[in-house]
């Protein structure tokens, strides 16, 4: 069974906690998570990129020089893309790169990432909490207090903890999602998970059902 340690609001070790097996025990399956990691960043390319074509170039449309007795080979429009300044030949134009992965592909890549964590005890458990205002500097104090190794963590709240959210999302190295917002690739980019007790809960009801 796999397990992690549980820490209160203010750092102190509470123990450990057994993590669900249907999340955080499933064979790791590499090719899943290339393929999801890959779907990750191709989908966050905006896909603007664009340069002109010969066609696009301002530029006289009059003969460089005469075409015969000058001793040089013959040239037409200066917008030919073997001039300086001329068109770019098959440069890349705008596109969507964007495609959807198979639901199936996504759970199982998820699963893969969260034992992968889990196998290397990078997860940890906080009991739940509330804050009257969003503080930075006592989410900074919590986290510092846990004395995980590595400089990624990822925060996984439930869908209602708006204030920690607030207090933990501009802190260098740390990236905040929702329990129905976790995806392999930033789960991969965290050298260390840092789940609520609801968050867990919620992790497993998204995802499981």
């Amino acid at each position: 069974m796999a397990k992690a340690n549980l820490f209160s609001e203010s750092g102190t070790a509470k123990g450990t906690v057994d993590l669900p097996a249907e999340l955080f025990e499933q064979p790791i399956h590499k090719q899943a998570l290339y393929e999801a990691v890959r779907n990750y960043l191709a989908n966050q390319r905006q896909g603007t990129h664009d340069t002109k074509t010969r066609a696009q170039v301002k530029c006289s449309t009059a003969k460089l020089f005469r075409q015969k007795g000058t001793g040089r080979a013959r040239a037409g429009a200066g917008s030919s893309p073997t001039r300086i300044g001329g068109g770019v030949a098959f440069g890349p134009h705008p596109r969507d790169y964007s495609y959807k992965l198979p639901q199936k592909i996504k759970r199982l890549a998820l699963k893969s990432a969260l034992s992968d964590r889990a196998e290397n005890e990078r997860v940890t458990i906080l009991e739940d909490f509330e804050m009257e205002a969003p503080k930075t500097q006592t989410m900074a104090k919590l986290l510092d207090a846990l004395k995980m190794e590595g400089r990624h963590t990822l925060l996984v709240l439930p869908p209602e903890g708006s204030t920690i959210y607030k207090a933990a999302r501009n802190l260098k190295g740390v990236r905040v999602l929702r329990s129905s917002e976790l995806n392999a690739y930033t789960i991969l980019w965290a050298d260390n998970l840092v789940f609520t007790e609801k968050a867990l809960s919620g992790a497993v009801e998204v995802f499981c059902s």
